[in-house]
C-alpha cells in the first residue's frame, strides 16, 4: 500500500528454460480455450472446465465491452509451442458509497501441473499489475483459492457471496383460484444498500448490460439469467438473476432488487415457487443432479433475508475476495467525500487533526481541517507510535467494510488502536457495512 506505483514491464519476456511471457492475440483463442479446459477440468470438474473454456473463449473474441486476446497473459514454452500458464484481466467500474473507481478482475489464473512452483502466475501478475496501473485503475481483485493471492499483495478484505438458503418443502403453495400476483419473465434488453459494487447502469454502461443479456454463450461459466418481475398490469417492478443450471442441487440467486416502496414480503412466495419449477426444469439437464434446494446468494446481509426467514432456515457465512489497494492515498482521496460525510455525522463534526496509522514498515496520516481530509500523508514509524497498529494488510478489511476495528482487534493480537481518539475516529470514519458485488465478468 505504497505511493510509489507499479513498475512498468514490457511484454513478450523472456523467463529462462525456454518460457515466453507474452499478451495473447486472436491467433491464439483456440488453443488457449483448450489449455483453460484441461486445467480446470482437473481442478474443477469436466463440464466446470468446458464451460470455463466458453468464457474464455467470449472473453477472447470481441463481445465483452471491456476484455478482448489482449487482455490475456500467457506463458508459452518455446520448445513445444504449448501454453503453460494464463490469466486474464477484466476492467471495470465499481462504487464505494457511490463513488466509482476503476478497478481490473483477475479472472481464469491457471499453470499446468508440471510448470507449477515456477513463479509464472508471479510474472505475470507484475505484468497485469502494470497494464492496469497504466489504466488508471485503483484497485486489483481476485475470487480465488485460500492464501495463495496474499504473495502478491492482496488481501481478503471484501465480503464474497454468501447468503440463505431454503429447501421445496418449505414453499408456500399458491392458493386454489388464485392467480400469481407477479409475472416473471425474461429479461431482453435493458445499489444503495451496499458499501462497495459494481456499476451497470444502462444509461451510462449500455454495453454492459447487453453483454449480461445477450452476448455471453449459453454454456460460458459466467451466463445468468436475468428475470423481470412484474405487476399484472405489465409494469417492471424489480429484477433478480440467476445462473441458467444447478450447482450441488440447488438454484442461485445472485442479485436482486425491487423497485422503492415494494414489500419483499409480497414478492417473496412468488419468486420461490418460480424457482422450484425452473430447479425442477434444469434437473433434467444432462449430468445434473436433482434440485433439492434455492439459495439466495447476495452477502452477509439482504432485505429478503428478514421478509421470511422461515423460507431460509439454512445461512452461509461470505467468502471474501482479494483485494490489492496499489496506492492507498490515492484511494483514500478519491473517496474523500465519503469520509468527510462519516466524519459530519459522528462525535468528530469540524474535527481538525491527525490520523496516524501505523503499518508496522511505513505510515499514513491522514491530515483533517474543519471536517475535511486535507491530505494523506507518509510518516516515519517508530515501534508504536501513532493512533493506531495495522500488521500486514489488515486495514483493508477495516477499509472495505468486511470487518470492524473492534473485530480486527480481537482478530490479531498486533492489530489495535493506541489511543482513544483513534479508536474513536476510526470507528467513525471506515464502519463495518455490507458489501454485495456481482462483478463484470
Amino acid at each position: 500500500m505504497h505511493a510509489a506505483g507499479d513498475k512498468k514491464l514490457e511484454v513478450p519476456k523472456d523467463l529462462g528454460d525456454g518460457l515466453i511471457l507474452r499478451q495473447a492475440t486472436q491467433a491464439d483463442v483456440e488453443k488457449l480455450v483448450a489449455f483453460n479446459v484441461d486445467v480446470f477440468s482437473e481442478s474443477e470438474g469436466e463440464e466446470t472446465g468446458r464451460k470455463i473454456g466458453v468464457w474464455t473463449r467470449d472473453l477472447m473474441t470481441g463481445s465483452h465491452p471491456t476484455t478482448g486476446a489482449s487482455d490475456f497473459t500467457l506463458v508459452e514454452d518455446t520448445a513445444t509451442g504449448k501454453i503453460v500458464s494464463s490469466l486474464c484481466l477484466i476492467s471495470q467500474t465499481w462504487s464505494y458509497g457511490g463513488i466509482e473507481f476503476g478497478v481490473v478482475r483477475m479472472e481464469i489464473i491457471g499453470t499446468h501441473p508440471k510448470y507449477r512452483k515456477r513463479g509464472l502466475v508471479r510474472a505475470q501478475m507484475d505484468v497485469v499489475h502494470a497494464f492496469s496501473a497504466a489504466r488508471g485503475q485503483c484497485v486489483q481483485v481476485i475470487a480465488g483459492i485460500p492464501w495463495f493471492y496474499r504473495m502478491f499483495g492482496y488481501e481478503m478484505a471484501l465480503a464474497l457471496g454468501g447468503g440463505r438458503t431454503g429447501y421445496p418443502v418449505l414453499i408456500p403453495e399458491l392458493e386454489d383460484g388464485k392467480e400469481e400476483p407477479y409475472n416473471i419473465r425474461t429479461a431482453t434488453r435493458g445499489l444503495e444498500r451496499n458499501l462497495v459494487a459494481c456499476n451497470r447502469d444502462e444509461k451510462d454502461d449500455e454495453k454492459a448490460w447487453e453483454y449480461e443479456l445477450a452476448g455471453k454463450s449459453a454454456d460460458s461459466v459466467e451466463t445468468c439469467k436475468v428475470c423481470i418481475l412484474e405487476r399484472s398490469n405489465g409494469e417492471a417492478v424489480g429484477y433478480f438473476l440467476h445462473p441458467a443450471t444447478l450447482w450441488k442441487q440447488a438454484i442461485f440467486v445472485l442479485s436482486f432488487d425491487l423497485a422503492s416502496g415494494l414489500s419483499w414480503m409480497d414478492v417473496m412466495p412468488t419468486v420461490v415457487r418460480y424457482l422450484r419449477t425452473t430447479g425442477e426444469e434444469y434437473e433434467k439437464q444432462p449430468g445434473s443432479e436433482p434440485f433439492g434446494a434455492y439459495s439466495f446468494w447476495m452477502g452477509g446481509d439482504h432485505p429478503l433475508y428478514h421478509a421470511y426467514p422461515d423460507l431460509l432456515p439454512r445461512k452461509r457465512e461470505p467468502y471474501a475476495y482479494y483485494i490489492r489497494v496499489p496506492d492507498l492515498a490515492r484511494f483514500l482521496i478519491r473517496i474523500r467525500p465519503i469520509l468527510e460525510e462519516r466524519l459530519a455525522q459522528s462525535a468528530f463534526v469540524g474535527h481538525s487533526g491527525g490520523l496516524q496509522l501505523n503499518f508496522y514498515r511505513e505510515g499514513w496520516a491522514l491530515v483533517f481541517e474543519d471536517g475535511a481530509l486535507k491530505a494523506v500523508e507518509l510518516w516515519q514509524v517508530g515501534a508504536e507510535d501513532g493512533d493506531a497498529l495495522f500488521p500486514g494488510l489488515t486495514f483493508l478489511q477495516l477499509l472495505f467494510g468486511y470487518r470492524s476495528l473492534d473485530e480486527l482487534d480481537f482478530a490479531f493480537p498486533d492489530c489495535y488502536p493506541l489511543t482513544n481518539a483513534g479508536r474513536a475516529l476510526l470507528s467513525a470514519l471506515f464502519p463495518k457495512q455490507t458489501s454485495h458485488v456481482w462483478p463484470l465478468g
